[in-house]
Order: C-alpha cells, then sequence, then structure tokens
C-alpha cells in the first residue's frame, strides 16, 4: 500500500504543477489532496498538527502570491484596476479560447482591452500594461513554483 500511496501523491503533485501554467487548475487543492491520499492509503503518521499547520500557511501564501503578483506587474508598468482586472479575466479565459497560446496571449488581451476601454489609456500605456501582466504572471509561476516545491520537501521531511 505504500507503493500505491506514493504513485497517488506524485501523481497529484504533477497534476498541482501542471496548474502553474494553466490557471484553471487548482495547484494548492492538488498538492493537499496528494498529501491527504498519501495518508488515507497509507498512513497519517508523521503528519502532525505542526505539519499541517505550515501547509496551510503555505496554501495561503500561494493563493497570495498569485493576487499579489498580478496587483504588482500590472501596477509597476502604470496599469489601473481595470488592467488588473482585463488581466486575470484573459488569464481564466484565454487557455480555453486558444488552447496552449492562451496561457500568454489571454492576460495581455485583457489587460490591454480593459484599459483601453475601461481607462480610456492610449495604446502605448495599454501596451505596456499588458507587458506588466505578463511579467507578473511569469513572477506568479516562478513564485508558486518554488513554495509548491518548498511544500512537497516539507512532506517529504515530515513522512520520511
Amino acid at each position: 500500500m505504500e507503493l500505491i500511496g506514493w504513485i497517488v501523491a506524485i501523481v497529484m503533485f504533477i497534476i498541482a504543477f501542471a496548474g502553474l501554467v494553466y490557471p484553471v487548475i487548482p495547484s494548492a487543492l492538488f498538492l493537499v489532496g496528494g498529501f491527504l491520499l498519501y495518508g488515507w492509503i497509507h498512513t497519517f503518521n508523521g503528519m502532525n498538527i505542526f505539519f499541517w499547520m505550515i501547509q496551510i500557511l503555505f496554501v495561503i501564501l500561494l493563493f497570495g502570491a498569485d493576487t499579489l503578483s498580478n496587483l504588482v506587474g500590472v501596477k509597476k508598468f502604470g496599469g489601473s484596476k481595470a488592467g488588473m482586472w482585463g488581466s486575470t479575466i484573459g488569464l481564466l479565459v484565454g487557455p480555453f479560447v486558444i488552447p496552449v497560446a492562451g496561457i500568454l496571449i489571454g492576460p495581455f488581451l485583457g489587460a490591454v482591452i480593459a484599459e483601453l476601454i475601461v481607462s480610456r489609456s492610449d495604446v502605448k500605456q495599454a501596451f505596456k500594461t499588458g507587458v506588466g501582466s505578463l511579467v507578473g504572471f511569469f513572477t506568479s509561476v516562478v513564485t508558486k513554483g518554488f513554495v509548491m516545491v518548498v511544500m512537497i520537501a516539507i512532506f517529504f521531511f515530515f513522512v520520511r
């Protein structure tokens, strides 16, 4: 049963990492799901209250990193709240409209369109905001990837 627990946990972790580039996959939930399924299939020994408190803090950090990276990226490049919302909507819709490339095109176009229509920015500023949304997205991917690796390392440390 231990082998099955490890296989299930690792598959869940891989799906979580896919969520870094495909944001409709809730990475944090798949990580926690991997921890829980491992415990349910094999054993919860080692996953004490301290383990769960640490993991909950990291889950909160994952959700915060997403929002904060987008906010900072758009704001740093002079974007407005409309640009932030446009970028977020584009990030969620883009991959469905344009598979694969939509993950990059969606937030960029969302920010640009929102800046042009809602904030009435000029084209140069709207484009700059779109670039900021991409910078925010890439920053988010790197930050979340690092946090997820730390979460998995902590899991291995506690269950060894």
